[in-house]
C-alpha cells in the first residue's frame, strides 16, 4: 500500500515536472513522420497478466513487426527516436502505466509474452511483483541495444546472455523491494540518464 502511494504522488510530480519536455517530445514526433505520439506494445505485468505497455513512438509506424529487439543503429529508428532513447525519454511515458497501476517506478522490467515462455520456474517467480520502468537490469544494460548490435546472432545472445542476467538482478530486487531502495534506484537511474 505505500509503495503505491509512493508510486501515485512521485508519477504525478514527475508528469508535472516534465510536461514541457514532453510536449516538446510529442510534437516533434507528430512533425518529423506519420502515426501517433504513443507505441504501444503488449507486455506481461504482475501475476502473468498482460497489460499494454506505454512509450513514446521513436520508429516508423508498422515497423515493429520486422522484429522485437531493437539492434545497433537499427534504420526502424526515427531521426527523434534516436534521440529520445539515447536518454530514455521514450520511456516517460510509462509514468501512465504507474498511475493506472500496472506498473511501479522501480521493479523488473516488463518482457514481452515471447521471452517470458522460455523462464523457469525461479524466473517466473519476478512475477510476483509489479514491472517497474527501472530497475538494476535497467541501470546495467542502459546500452543494450549496442551490445545487442555487435553481436552476430543477437536474439540468441538476449536468450541465453542477456536475459537470464537480468533476470538474477531482478531478483536481486524483489529480495528487498522497499522504499528506500526504490529511491536509490531512482537516483542511480537519473545520475547515468545526466551523465549520458
Amino acid at each position: 500500500m505505500l509503495k503505491r502511494i509512493f508510486d501515485i504522488i512521485f508519477s504525478t510530480i514527475g508528469l508535472i515536472i516534465l510536461s514541457p519536455i514532453i510536449i516538446i517530445i510529442a510534437i516533434a514526433i507528430i512533425i518529423e513522420s506519420k502515426g501517433g505520439i504513443f507505441y504501444m506494445q503488449t507486455r506481461v505485468g504482475k501475476n502473468n497478466k498482460d497489460f499494454k505497455l506505454f512509450k513514446f513512438r521513436s520508429m516508423s509506424v508498422g515497423t515493429d513487426k520486422k522484429g522485437l529487439l531493437t539492434i545497433g543503429n537499427d534504420s526502424r529508428i526515427t531521426n527523434v527516436g534516436k534521440y529520445i532513447r539515447k536518454y530514455k525519454l521514450d520511456e516517460f511515458a510509462q509514468l501512465i502505466n504507474v498511475i493506472k497501476g500496472e506498473m511501479s517506478l522501480v521493479g523488473p522490467r516488463p518482457e514481452v509474452r515471447k521471452y517470458v515462455e522460455l523462464y523457469n520456474n525461479e524466473q517466473l517467480k519476478i512475477l510476483n511483483v509489479k514491472p517497474g520502468i527501472t530497475d538494476y537490469a535497467s541501470i546495467e544494460y542502459f546500452n543494450e541495444n549496442m551490445i545487442l548490435g555487435n553481436s552476430k546472432n543477437p536474439e540468441k545472445t538476449y536468450i541465453e546472455e542477456v536475459m537470464p542476467h537480468k533476470l538474477e538482478l531482478n531478483k536481486k530486487y524483489i529480495n528487498n523491494p522497499t522504499i528506500l531502495h526504490d529511491i536509490k534506484l531512482i537516483i542511480k537511474t537519473i545520475k547515468i540518464i545526466l551523465l549520458k
